[in-house]
């Protein structure tokens, strides 16, 4: 099985439209973001994990039936650290790629057989996978 792990607010910080959202209200950023990576998950097939820092006072985990699974850090926790514990604890059983511009993120997910995307990096891979489930849309829609 294949996983995308992505640090939210690497990708959020990363991306002019979704910091200006940001700026507005934290929410809208996180849910644009959720949005896009749905769209990804659904289109490729890749399973999307998104980490976010959270509030409370501990760990939680959110998932939508068919949506993408999502992480909130508790406190005195980062979400690299979680996006670092899910790398070392299934890369060995999984492909998975890390997308963050995080250069210690980076570092530690290669070390553990994890591959890894820039936050920037990523734009095109979601747009390449948006693009061929509209092409094999058309295909089947020609067959109808």
């Amino acid at each position: 099985m294949r996983y995308l792990i992505v640090d939210g607010h690497s990708v959020i910080f990363a991306w002019p439209e979704l910091r200006k959202l940001h700026a507005r209200r934290t929410v809208l950023a996180r849910d644009e973001l959720v949005k896009v990576l749905t769209g990804y998950q659904d289109a490729s097939g890749v399973r999307v994990v998104a980490v976010f820092d959270g509030k409370g006072a501990k760990a939680n985990e959110v998932t939508e039936p068919g949506g993408i699974q999502i992480f909130y850090s508790g406190a005195g926790q980062t979400a690299d650290e979680i996006v670092e514990r899910l790398v070392v604890k299934y890369a060995s059983q999984h492909e998975i790629t890390v997308a963050t511009s995080d250069l210690m993120e980076q570092q530690t997910a290669t070390s553990f057989g994890a591959l890894v995307v820039s936050a920037e990096g990523l734009r095109p891979w979601l747009a390449e996978a948006q693009a061929d489930l509209a092409r094999e849309m058309k295909k089947l829609k020609r067959r109808l």
